[in-house]
């Protein structure tokens, strides 16, 4: 299963950062960095709010992008009018890079999700480090201590938190340990398949409070209009975007067209 080859290699690359730099260092190293571009607050308040996902490649599609300039690409989701961006930052199955954040970073003023395969607390502060705003969870990965655990210490470090979740139990994990921002994925983890009936069959459980988003098999206004019509207000869009011949312009579309126009 591709889920277990990418925590194997997780393992091993938090092996590999504990080495390079003991978890005491991290922990050293946060406490005079700048103020985080809060990610809740971005999504907050609108009728359509998009995470635009910025990644090279997927285990499902494979290259995604036959030239892939982060930068450039997060230039085009700021002026297309998305609510924040989503950064991949795992380098073997996604084609990502922790230093594809602060290049983002330096083009536009949108809030940063890290999205990764977090399994231990040294990626906490990591996160925070390498510029982003916010972190992915992933319920399936982690036991509810653990979740808990990870919200407590990135609410210290000033981390929003986004946790995911594939189905009932993910759910029921990730609300009690006090998530504040669940995403509901609509990937079968096993067969990568999406089918956005995961979001509306999970979203009457979820109790007012915590934001939603609804990620992953979003590819049309249609879509966002079915989900919309459910009450989701917030939507994380990643393959859908980065397949597109015209990314600002398929960025708009399930906005109705619209843009800020304002990176």
């Amino acid at each position: 299963m591709i889920l277990d080859r990418i925590v194997a290699e997780k393992r091993e690359e938090v092996a590999r950062l504990k080495r390079e730099t003991p978890p005491a260092e991290l922990a050293a190293r946060v406490r005079d960095l700048p103020p985080v571009r809060p990610f809740g607050e971005a999504l907050s308040g609108k009728d359509c709010a998009i995470v635009a996902e910025i990644k090279g490649r997927s285990p499902s599609r494979g290259v995604l992008k036959a030239v892939f300039d982060p930068p450039k690409i997060a230039a085009v989701y700021g002026s297309g009018g998305a609510a924040a961006l989503s950064v991949l930052t795992d380098g073997p199955f996604f084609g990502g890079d922790k230093a594809h954040v602060a290049a983002v970073r330096k083009v536009v003023s949108l809030t940063v999700l890290r999205k990764d395969f977090i399994i231990d607390a040294c990626q906490v502060y990591e996160t925070r480090l390498i510029g982003t705003d916010a972190m992915l969870l992933i319920a399936r990965l982690l036991e509810g201590s653990q979740i808990e655990e990870y919200l407590q210490l990135a609410l210290s470090l000033d981390l929003d938190t986004l946790v995911e979740v594939h189905d009932r139990p993910d759910l029921e994990k990730a609300l009690a340990a006090g998530a504040g921002i669940v995403g509901i994925n609509n990937r079968d983890l096993g067969t990568f398949a999406t089918d956005l009936k995961v979001t509306l069959d999970l979203l009457p459980s979820i109790p007012e409070g915590p934001i939603v988003v609804s990620e992953s098999g979003i590819r049309t206004r249609g879509d966002i209009e079915t989900l919309s019509a459910a009450g989701v207000r917030a939507f994380l869009i990643g393959e859908t975007l980065m397949a597109a011949a015209d990314a600002g312009a398929k960025l708009r579309e399930p906005m109705g067209g619209k843009g800020t126009g304002s990176p």
